[in-house]
């Protein structure tokens, strides 16, 4: 690389030599090297039986058991962010019942793992037999004042209601509520206290406040750890092999029992999994973009009135 100066100042061209650095080419081509052996042994090693996997992971049961896993991620998700949202609300309310309960709840599903929520979910029937709708202590009223009357309204049998997708619904969503809790509690709290004094002298009530003004703006902090928790979630969707729900990983762990080709479904697995992860960190990717759009045009603008010799390299404005 060579540079001209002005003649009038130095009066002698001037070459620069830019600086070496072996050190990268040498970590380069170790890269390049373990690269190259990683997918030498993935092609010839016979244990893979590359064939044995194309006709077994795309199988009726092992899509059944997809579709299980994503309406499962899904739900599970949906459930937690809501729950989630709630929670983070009343453990921030001055309410001390509000916040006390909040507490007492994320308290519970943080410190029991979630394997052993979704067996103590499938086993909810040992409780009772069945569930029943309607009035509260309906006798033990009944009995205190001498009156006889039933409160309940309706009701279903323990192994109606307790099927196993609801078990593995329940301890998985239930446990994320917990998590997300902490995740959106941690993201209204990044909001500023003057716009929150702002938007009550406007008049504005607890409820709008949140909804226009706090959880936008705590989306930007909100979104990257949802997104590794929906990550984590679709990985969780294993364990419900314990309930036992017919979900991917059962599936194919399944074909390699009864065909003695066990190695070769957990590589299907492990395949399956990066399709379904890589999918859902794009979608973040265009989401985290969405909620930092306004930081974005901020830091634009300061960068616009910033001076020249301060501004990056093909930055707007910059000559």
């Amino acid at each position: 690389m060579t540079t001209t100066s002005s003649p009038s100042r130095t009066g002698a061209e001037v070459t620069a030599i830019p600086v070496r650095h072996p050190g990268r080419w040498v970590a380069s081509a170790v890269v390049l090297l373990l690269s190259a052996m990683f997918v030498h042994m993935l092609v010839t090693n016979p244990a893979f039986q590359w064939s044995f996997i194309r006709a077994n992971a795309f199988s009726a049961p092992v899509i059944n058991g997809a579709k299980n896993t994503l309406v499962l991620t899904i739900l599970s998700m949906v459930i937690g962010v809501l729950l989630g949202i709630v929670l983070a609300v009343m453990r921030l309310s001055p309410n001390p019942v509000l916040s006390g309960g909040a507490w007492v709840y994320v308290w519970f599903f943080r410190a029991v793992p979630r394997v052993v929520l979704l067996i103590l979910f499938g086993n909810l029937g040992v409780l009772y037999a069945r569930y029943d709708v309607g009035i509260p202590f309906d006798r033990q009223i009944a009995a205190l004042t001498g009156l006889s009357f039933d409160g309940r309204f309706f009701g279903v049998s323990a192994n109606t209601i307790l099927t196993a997708f609801v078990a593995a619904l329940l301890g998985l969503a239930l446990s994320e509520a917990a998590y997300m809790a902490e995740i959106v509690r941690a993201g209204i709290s990044s909001i500023d206290e003057g716009q929150t004094e702002a938007a009550q002298a406007l008049g504005m009530s607890r409820g709008r406040l949140m909804r226009r003004i706090v959880l936008p703006q705590a989306m930007r902090v909100i979104v990257p750890p949802t997104g590794n928790e929906t990550i984590a979630m679709i990985k969780d969707t294993s364990l419900v092999a314990f309930v036992p729900y017919y979900e991917l990983f059962f599936q194919l762990q399944s074909i390699g029992a009864r065909t003695f080709q066990l190695f070769p479904m957990l590589v299907a697995a492990c395949l399956w999994y990066l399709a379904m992860t890589s999918v859902l960190m794009v979608g973040q990717h265009y989401l985290e973009r969405r909620y930092a759009r306004g930081t974005r045009r901020s830091t634009d603008r300061a960068e616009r009135k910033a001076p020249a010799w301060l501004r990056l390299p093909g930055s707007g404005g910059g000559a």
